[in-house]
């Protein structure tokens, strides 16, 4: 299969992209860090017939556009596009700046809709194909102190409840995933922010290799609308959402439990 990620350079994208390769697949990747993108590409010996990779801005509908027709160029098809590029940065709302609101949302929603509308366009003229878009339990229940990221998830969660209705009839999935905390750079950046203390509430962090096995074992051969990762806390998510004035009563202590693990991170 035809496989292109966004956000390829590192963390959960990067997992992606070496998961794929070693399946056998044939990759497009992007990142906004080109400079990354080929350090990756000079430390694993990828074959050259497999590999495209190209800056790309998602938040630039000029580089999606530029992006996917050199895809279709080179291979004349795309099976899958991972939307996996996203952005975080905690903050209450009081103390973000305009241009705070505008990346999280330029990157984590309208990016990923730019490419979900270029890879729609063209999944339709060749008759199917399959979206997987990341977003995160922080799209199902509201977080605060990441509220900016917060929405932005849920943005792209109901986007993509949306369009998968749009998009079957015309052949095409589209799975959203939504993961709780996964060890990345994302979270790195967290721990020394106490606006994120909800963050660290969970008895465990995800490793990129527990989401990437979903992905490859569950989401790619099924191809399912939604993907809580873990269950346990995607349901206790989804009551959150359910109820959102239980959020106001179990916050404190979550946020409390969150900063005890938070000074613990990374030590």
């Amino acid at each position: 299969m035809n496989i292109f990620i966004t956000g390829a350079s590192g963390g959960l994208g990067r997992s992606l992209a070496e998961k794929a390769y070693a399946e056998g697949h044939r990759l497009f990747l992007t990142d906004i860090n080109e400079k990354a993108l080929k350090n990756l590409l000079s430390e694993w010996k990828w074959e050259k017939d497999r590999v495209l990779f190209s800056k790309l801005d998602v938040s630039s509908v000029s580089d999606w556009k530029k992006c996917m027709d050199l895809l279709y160029k080179k291979w004349a098809r795309l099976d899958i596009l991972m939307n996996v590029a996203g952005y975080l940065l905690p903050g209450y709302i009081y103390n973000v700046s305009p241009k705070d609101i505008d990346r999280h949302i330029d990157i984590n929603a309208k990016g990923l809709m730019y490419g979900t509308r270029e890879a729609s366009v063209r999944m339709i003229a060749q008759g199917d194909g399959h979206i997987i878009n990341i977003a995160s339990l922080a799209g199902v229940a509201p977080i605060p102190g990441i509220s900016l990221y917060s929405t932005s998830k849920f943005a792209v969660r109901g986007f993509s409840l949306a369009i998968a209705q749009e998009l079957r009839e015309k052949n095409i999935f589209v799975s959203v995933v939504c993961p709780d905390a996964i060890q990345t750079p994302m979270l790195d950046l967290q721990k020394d922010y106490e606006e994120a203390s909800m963050t660290f509430s969970g008895n465990r962090y995800l490793k990129t290799e527990d989401v990437v096995n979903v992905i490859f074992k569950k989401v790619i051969p099924k191809k399912p609308l939604e993907v809580l990762i873990p269950g346990s806390r995607g349901f206790l998510a989804k009551i959150g959402n359910f109820f959102p004035g239980a959020n106001a009563l179990l916050g404190p202590s979550l946020r409390s439990k969150g900063r005890k693990k938070q000074a613990k991170y990374g030590h």
